[in-house]
């Protein structure tokens, strides 16, 4: 068992504690948290000496492991530019789990992933969220399948239009072919469920979890009319869906607020080197939030490295999101918007032993990383 002591604990959950105790135990699931807490004989005691206390956080939406950093070509394995439509690809088939990123993550007191292929393709595959530790990413997986990745706008019209001469080459082709697959997943299922045994589609078996409302369309849009054709789509279909970057909900935040749709908003760090990112800035988590619009901040690393997480929430903040909002907006709402809130994202009694003593607040102060990552009761990082 891990006794943490005389930390300042943020469970993201109730009250901050102040000289207080997060209990792990050999399970690797917290066993209490509180003021006093007595350890057990056996207990591994970590005292926090007054430092804060936070549950590991949470990414929304990366490439990690399938977008490789520093080998090149070799490492690339997030875009199946082949086929605009690519369903059955796997995240799970091509994460790396020796990356160097995994480890400077891990130091920047992320402990949990939802990493996944890129938007090339229109249908790219399903994401999964892991834990930024092991050898071997079966033992990884937090949830496998966890979304279904689609894009819109101009990263699909570029890969295909613009260098291939195929469809899409239009936003209105992006739209066509999703919805094309979609009548053809519907049908299939309908057909499964009916007993006509339709012949086998790999395609199609895959699009199955997504027309069951199993899991949700990963949306890739930046401008406010990919954004809406997206929601357009999903009505039409009765699908579940998130928005994933969202540079344009600061033009509609109102109505957006008005779908209920969690925003997975970034990278607002760095360049604008897209026609579609003009829009781009700090200011538009704290406006979706006013408005009523469920948040998490991404990096979509390696865009941003994910190590610089919490530095883009401290961003945020500073550009007029509620502090406290732009703590849950990299823990408990990104676990509870990509359905993995059972096990991580905050400190409470059952769930994961995921935890990070931290030399200094990283959302207010630049360069603070973590004196200590702790994940499922093992220290994985000290400082």
């Amino acid at each position: 068992m891990l006794l943490i002591k005389n930390g300042y604990i943020k469970p993201m959950v109730g009250q901050d504690i102040e000289n207080g105790c997060v209990l792990i135990n050999d399970k690797g699931k917290i066993e209490a948290i509180g003021k006093d807490i007595v350890a057990p004989k056996d207990a591994k005691i970590v005292d926090a000496e007054g430092r804060l206390v936070t549950p590991g956080c949470v990414e929304a939406h990366c490439h990690i492991g399938l977008d490789n950093e520093g080998i090149g070509w070799e490492g690339q394995d997030y875009n199946e530019i082949v086929d605009p439509l690519t369903p059955e690809m796997r995240a799970i088939d091509s994460i790396y789990p020796m990356d160097e990123a995994f480890g400077l993550a891990l130091q920047g007191g992320v402990t949990t992933a939802c990493t996944g292929p890129g938007s090339a393709n229109v249908v790219g595959g399903t994401f999964a969220a892991i834990k930024l530790v092991g050898k071997r990413v079966d033992k990884m997986i937090v949830k496998s399948p966890l979304a279904m990745k689609c894009a819109f706008g101009e990263n699909p019209k570029r890969c295909y239009g613009k260098n291939s001469n195929k469809s899409p080459m239009t936003r209105m082709g992006v739209a066509a072919l999703l919805r094309e697959l979609l009548f053809k997943s519907r049908r299939y299922l309908e057909d499964k469920e009916s007993g006509k045994n339709p012949a086998f589609d790999m395609k199609l078996e895959a699009m199955i979890p997504v027309m069951k409302k199993e899991i949700p369309l990963k949306v890739h849009a930046h401008r406010c009319d990919d954004i809406l054709t997206a929601i357009r789509i999903a009505k039409e279909f009765d699908l579940n869906m998130t928005l994933d970057h969202c540079t344009d909900g600061i033009c509609i935040a109102d109505e957006l607020a008005e779908e209920g749709i969690c925003a997975f908003v970034g990278p607002t760090l760095g360049g604008k080197p897209k026609v579609e990112l003009q829009n781009k800035c700090f200011e538009t988590p704290a406006v979706l939030h006013d408005a009523g619009v469920p948040i998490s901040i991404i990096t979509d690393a390696p865009v941003i490295p994910l190590q610089y997480l919490p530095m883009c929430a401290g961003l945020a903040a500073n550009a007029g999101l509620d502090m406290e909002e732009a703590w849950h907006a990299i823990t408990i709402n990104p676990a509870v918007q990509t359905g993995i809130a059972n096990r991580v994202g905050s400190l409470e009694p059952g769930k994961d032993g995921d935890v990070v003593i931290w030399n200094a607040n990283p959302l207010t102060t630049i360069g603070a990383d973590a004196y200590m990552t702790i994940v499922e009761g093992n220290i994985v990082y000290q400082k």
